[in-house]
């Protein structure tokens, strides 16, 4: 790992989690677990405000496993962080679609370096909104990596393949985007 390596990881954990708490959110379309936290019209509440993106995630039982998987890569400081971080964060159902076996082997502490580069695939730095995004697009990850953007005639955003759930879900520390799929980089 290199110096940049700590940099990343202490970037995208704070927007991993925010992404945990924000993968329970539900927009009246989203068929997703209802949180113990009720939605505006766009998608942000003051609480979620208020709290940083690993607290918000904490808060939201449908981004436990994210929750989980930040815990074990040890960026729970890095995404309680000042930020602004912009988080795709997988709901529980995006994780269950991994090989099980994947899941607890990347969850147990020698696969801690590995976990957190897919965890910082998962974050930008910066606070980036749904209307940011423009089909054909890449944003650089901390991680190091480009996730393209594509944004559907109906406007649906996907990232890296996986479609946006829940966009714009405000923390005080950035911004989470829930996505129904994992990103794995490709190093």
């Amino acid at each position: 790992m290199t110096i940049r390596k700590p940099l990343l990881v202490a970037l995208c954990v704070p927007a991993l989690a925010f992404g945990v708490a924000a993968c329970g959110s539900d927009d009246e379309e989203s068929s997703s677990t209802a949180t113990t936290t009720e939605m505006t019209d766009t998608g942000t509440t003051d609480a979620m405000a208020s709290e940083d993106i690993v607290a918000l995630a904490q808060g939201n039982e449908d981004l436990s496993t994210l929750v989980d998987a930040v815990t074990a890569a040890d960026l729970v400081e890095t995404l309680q962080g000042e930020g602004p971080y912009t988080v795709f964060a997988p709901t529980n159902e995006a994780f269950s679609a991994l090989p099980p076996a994947e899941l607890e082997r990347l969850l147990k502490p020698a696969n801690k370096d590995e976990l957190a580069n897919i965890l910082t695939y998962h974050v930008v730095a910066g606070d980036v909104m749904a209307s940011d995004l423009s089909d054909g697009q890449k944003v650089e990850t901390v991680q190091g990596e480009k996730l393209d953007v594509t944004v559907s005639d109906d406007g649906t955003v996907m990232i890296g393949g996986a479609t946006v759930v829940t966009p714009d879900v405000k923390a005080s520390n950035g911004t989470v985007h829930v996505i129904d799929g994992v990103l794995v980089p490709s190093n």
